[in-house]
């Protein structure tokens, strides 16, 4: 029996950070209530407000004189534009209680294209997201901590990676974490800009000491309109992370939609009154100014509450905390956007999987690198990285209200089924439409010289991105569902035994060949002639009357097999089974791979060839020699055959063809359970294509295919008398920059049974070459 699985330096590592693994059940128990559902979807758009009004200040002190007298009429108009986008996204989370992110809404009522840009330009704004609030709450440390300037690079990216960390342990732990921080930052907030309008009614207090202003170009007292608008498009970052609520309805309690439309409200109430309010002290507060040291916010707290008091320092603290944390709703919408795409074949599949803690941790851990990669390019300068920000928003705001309006319309068509209140709802979402339109435009004309244009860029190559990846996958799909395997035609099997030394891994590999009595055997051997000694070993071995051991040729061991695989006489319905017996030493992956780089590179390679079906023996080989086997070629008393499958399709039932050709003593199928719902419909599949195999479905609750599969294998092989052969149905891809799109499971099980005993493991492939062909279609 093999040796129990130990806990590798690695795992421990990973459950110290991540926590144990929740079973797929316990989904249920990581939905949020709206008390922590606020500090999860709503920090980003409740930390803008720290920086928006500063960013409407840089903005007009380098257009005029006079800058603060505009700073309330614009912040009236986006606190107006708040209101709107909030109360058009409450219709949305009504009419999409599975979560009505702008993807969803615009692929439904106004096509793919038009889906995938509000997807592409979700994803980037997410990104952003992180980006600018880490580093605007690294700025906030500075603010108190001038010393923190000097490091903003390395502090932002470790900001990255404790948010990354805190994602990957759930989102309920996340919002736990989180609840402080926000909830003293709201406070916070409204205790300054309360104590501030009480203090102003006796005349404003001013800064002392005032912080330096920005560097500006000769001015003017007057103001252009492309100015005004300017410095309304860099105010407009207060609306960010607006749609995150109706992107992640099913992350709510029950009633899902309810919760989530109230905390909607609740959030854009608390976010316009903190806004006005701070926008308000800046236009009032004596000596506020627009600079480089300290933000708006600290500036007014310095004013308030003096400099190195108290109050100032409580402020900044929940300050840089809540933009540090607001980085959690894109970590909350990223991923989930990503699985999404990935369910609808638009982005790798990887992106599908739910990690430990039942979050989508590819997508955390992608957004984290990317995030880091980004500040690290752009130095955390946030006067820089500001400008890449909001046409993202904006875009998928406007698309997302076009197909609502859509999708209103068609409500309307149901005659007396239609929902109640579409009428009302269609007039909202008419407004949130063409008023965030008119904002992207507006944000696109201001700031495409200064950044937008970055924005613009990477959304045009996401974009053909997405249809090229969803090619690959339809043309895949169309290959492996070709309908060219039938059940139960099968040809016969021919046995090619690569023998490059006597030693106890060809013997085991030679009593498995002789358990399911092949058509042929041919033994070879990768050398331009059979040397005296390996055919006297080989004739002791197998016995008379054994095939006699030939020599494939010169040259690498896979090309002299190709040549000799390539050169036999076969049936259309054939298969050439490559046996590789060989003896191996426990150890990691990559040092097997050194070690065996030819073996690997054959293996490989042969998959690659029709007919063929490449078969690895392995036998572990410790200080005393082999272990579990006793270099004899005895025929095993009980061989059993499991498929392990993933789907049912043409190599699905060519992966049963040849496991039934095996004459095992048992044959199943094992499927494997990550997906209750998949596997209800790959048990209507199997049954419908009439498989006559039995097939198990094994569930995976932790969503750790380790030991399920082991467990599975060992129910068999922990008999001495016993062999399993795993056999793997495994698709092969055309080219290297494929691969990333595949979830290697294959490869996976390859490594995991690579030093079991009494286990050989044979993949059984279909290569899918060529040019997909044909439009996209539409998912």
């Amino acid at each position: 029996m093999g040796s129990p699985t130990k806990a590798s330096t690695g795992s421990v590592a990973k459950r110290v950070l991540v926590g144990r693994a929740f079973s797929s059940h316990h989904l249920e128990h990581t939905l949020l209530p709206k008390i922590l559902a606020l500090p999860v979807f709503a920090s980003d758009a409740l930390s803008s407000v720290a920086y928006a009004t500063g960013e409407i200040l840089i903005a007009l002190t380098l257009a005029t004189t006079a800058p603060k007298s505009y700073v309330m009429p614009i912040s009236f108009a986006i606190a107006a534009l708040m209101a709107i986008v909030v109360t058009s996204y409450r219709q949305t989370v009504r009419a999409y209680p599975s979560g009505g992110g702008a993807y969803i809404v615009s692929k439904e009522n106004l096509g793919t294209f038009a889906g995938l840009v509000a997807a592409a330009a979700l994803l980037f704004d997410y990104m952003m997201t992180v980006i600018v609030s880490i580093v605007a709450g690294v700025f906030a440390i500075g603010s108190a901590f001038p010393w923190a300037n000097e490091h903003k690079v390395v502090l932002s990216i470790m900001f990255v990676g404790l948010v990354t960390v805190a994602n990957l342990r759930g989102a309920r732990e996340s919002g736990t974490l989180f609840a402080i921080p926000t909830y003293g930052f709201v406070v916070s907030i409204l205790i300054l800009i309360g104590v501030g309008a009480v203090r102003c009614f006796g005349g404003c207090p001013a800064v002392v000491p005032p912080s330096e202003q920005i560097a500006a170009p000769a001015a003017i007292a007057g103001i252009t309109i492309f100015a005004l608008l300017k410095a309304f498009s860099q105010g407009a970052t207060a609306l960010t992370g607006v749609e995150a609520i109706s992107n992640g309805v099913p992350a709510f309690k029950r009633p899902q939609a309810r919760n989530a439309a109230t905390t909607l409200a609740i959030m854009g109430t608390i976010a316009v009154t903190m806004f006005l309010g701070i926008s308000y002290l800046a236009t009032h507060v004596h000596g506020v100014v627009a600079s480089e040291e300290r933000s708006a916010v600290a500036q007014i707290s310095v004013a308030i509450f003096g400099n190195s008091s108290f109050g100032f320092y409580v402020v900044q603290a929940f300050t840089a905390a809540i933009l540090i944390l607001a980085a959690n709703t894109a970590y909350q919408d990223f991923p989930r956007l990503a699985s999404i795409l990935g369910r609808d074949r638009f982005m790798p599949s990887q992106f599908v999987n739910r990690g430990d803690r039942l979050v989508f941790s590819n997508g955390v851990i992608v957004l984290g690198v990317l995030s880091s990669l980004m500040i690290y390019i752009f130095k955390a300068d946030l006067n820089t990285l500001i400008h890449f920000y909001v046409v993202g928003v904006f875009t998928s705001f406007t698309l997302s209200q076009s197909g609502m309006v859509r999708h209103w319309i068609g409500e309307g068509r149901k005659g007396e089924a239609a929902m109640n209140g579409w009428r009302r709802s269609i007039v909202i979402n008419i407004i949130g439409a063409i008023t965030t339109f008119v904002v992207l435009i507006v944000v696109i004309v201001s700031k495409f010289k200064d950044g937008a244009w970055l924005s613009i860029l990477i959304m045009a190559l996401l974009v053909p991105l997405f249809y090229a990846i969803h090619r690959h996958y339809t043309w895949v799909r169309s290959v492996v569902h070709r309908g060219t395997e039938h059940v139960g035609v099968r040809g016969q099997t021919h046995v090619v035994l690569l023998v490059r030394d006597v030693d106890a891994a060809v013997a085991e590999a030679l009593g498995y060949i002789r358990s399911f009595h092949p058509r042929s055997l041919r033994a070879i051997t990768p050398r331009p002639s059979v040397p005296p000694e390996l055919a006297e070993a080989w004739s002791a071995l197998a016995g008379a009357g054994a095939a006699q051991l030939e020599a494939a040729g010169s040259g690498s061991v896979t090309g002299c097999v190709r040549r000799f695989i390539a050169s036999m006489d076969l049936g259309p319905h054939d298969v050439v089974n490559l046996i590789v017996p060989e003896l191996v030493t426990e150890g990691s992956l990559p040092s097997y791979v050194l070690r065996r780089s030819n073996l690997v590179r054959l293996k490989a390679s042969l998959l690659r060839l029709p007919h063929v079906v490449v078969t690895d023996v392995p036998v572990v080989t410790t200080g005393d020699g082999p272990r579990g086997v006793d270099a004899r070629p005895l025929i095993p008393h009980r061989t059993v055959a499991l498929v392990f499958l993933s789907s049912v399709n043409d190599l699905t039932i060519r992966a049963v063809n040849y496991a039934r050709s095996l004459d095992a003593g048992l044959t199943r199928a094992i499927y494997f359970d990550l997906d209750p719902e998949a596997a209800h419909r790959l048990e209507a599949a199997w049954f419908d294509a009439g498989l006559e195999v039995p097939l198990d479905i094994v569930e995976a609750p932790f969503r750790d295919l380790t030991g399920p599969m082991l467990e599975e294998v060992r129910r068999y092989s922990s008999d001495p008398g016993t062999v399993v052969n795993v056999i793997v149905p495994e698709v092969i891809v055309n080219h290297w920059w494929q691969l990333p799109l595949h979830n290697q499971n294959a490869l996976f099980i390859k490594r995991l049974f690579l030093y079991e005993d009494r286990v050989v493991l044979s993949s059984v492939p279909m290569l899918v070459s060529g040019t997909p062909a044909g439009e996209t279609e539409t998912v």
